[in-house]
């Protein structure tokens, strides 16, 4: 997970480095296209059968929600300060909760939906609305947090069916000929300095995926979920050293909000994941009379 942090704060600066020379849209599409082509050793290790899958459809809905999201998060990135950009990110388990209670039919507490509302009070810390400090970019990167939440939601279906390397494979090439549109209305021709960037973009999108993927299988998400915000460490610190950029005190002090809120909503989730596993099991060793 830490790697998994690294890999997309280091992606992150470099987009912004990409976007002064780039549409937003078309450094996504790259992202996507040079992302694809890194999934290549999985592909070799584990031959076309990683591809099959008898939930196409739904890959295609989910990698249409995904490449919304990644549009708008590349946009927010191009558009607001970074640190900005990446605080309103890790709002996306507040809408992963609201999503589960709407489409997986679960049963969230008092505290949870308390957790709900202090993030999204975090939220508004940092978008500041009706003053002076606000943008209509950041709603883009709330946006992108929505869209990323809804995918979170599906991962939840297909990893109940399909291997992590299957997940992985189907959605990196979905995403190449559903960013291919969006990229073709504001197309220009990188110049040659870019090239290298817009490769390690897409090697570094894909790595942090997969390395997401499968710490997600090592450990629970709410021992991990600490580690993730790492990324915000390491775009601030980047972002300050490189384009010059301070994280002023509303964002720091919303993004704490939301971090925390973020963190109690990942803890609650896995305990009330343990006492379903602790009922199911007390339920099969119960003897029969």
């Amino acid at each position: 997970m830490v790697a998994s942090a690294t890999s997309f704060g280091l992606m992150a600066i470099l987009i912004r480095y990409a976007s002064h020379g780039l549409h937003a849209f078309e450094i996504a599409f790259f992202r996507s296209f040079f992302g694809a082509l890194a999934t290549a050793p999985l592909l070799a290790r584990h031959g076309m059968r990683a591809l099959h899958t008898d939930r196409l459809r739904f890959y295609v809905v989910r990698c249409a929600i995904g490449t919304l999201g990644m549009l708008a998060g590349f946009w927010a990135i191009a558009h607001l300060p970074l640190a900005q950009a990446i605080a309103l990110s890790y709002s996306s388990p507040l809408f992963v909760t609201i999503g589960a209670v709407l489409f997986l039919g679960e049963i969230v507490r008092m505290r949870r939906w308390s957790a709900v509302v202090a993030g999204f009070i975090g939220v508004l810390v940092i978008v500041r609305p009706g003053t002076d400090g606000f943008t209509a970019a950041s709603l883009v990167a709330l946006l992108a947090a929505a869209s990323t939440g809804a995918v979170t939601i599906s991962i939840k279906f297909l990893s109940r069916s399909d291997p992590p390397d299957t997940i992985v494979l189907l959605t990196t090439w979905l995403w190449v000929p559903l960013s291919l549109p969006f990229a073709l209305a504001v197309w220009q021709s990188p110049p040659a300095s870019l090239w290298p960037l817009l490769v390690v973009i897409g090697m570094l999108g894909t790595l942090g995926q997969y390395l997401w993927t499968h710490a997600l299988r090592l450990a629970e998400a709410s021992t991990l979920a600490p580690l993730s915000y790492l990324q915000l460490v390491i775009v601030s610190v980047l972002a300050w050293l490189l384009f010059d950029e301070r994280v002023d005190g509303w964002t720091a002090a919303g993004a704490a909000i939301v971090i925390g809120a973020s963190l109690y909503i990942a803890r609650r989730e896995a305990q009330v994941a343990r006492q379903r596993r602790a009922e199911a099991l007390a339920a099969r060793t119960e003897p029969q009379l």
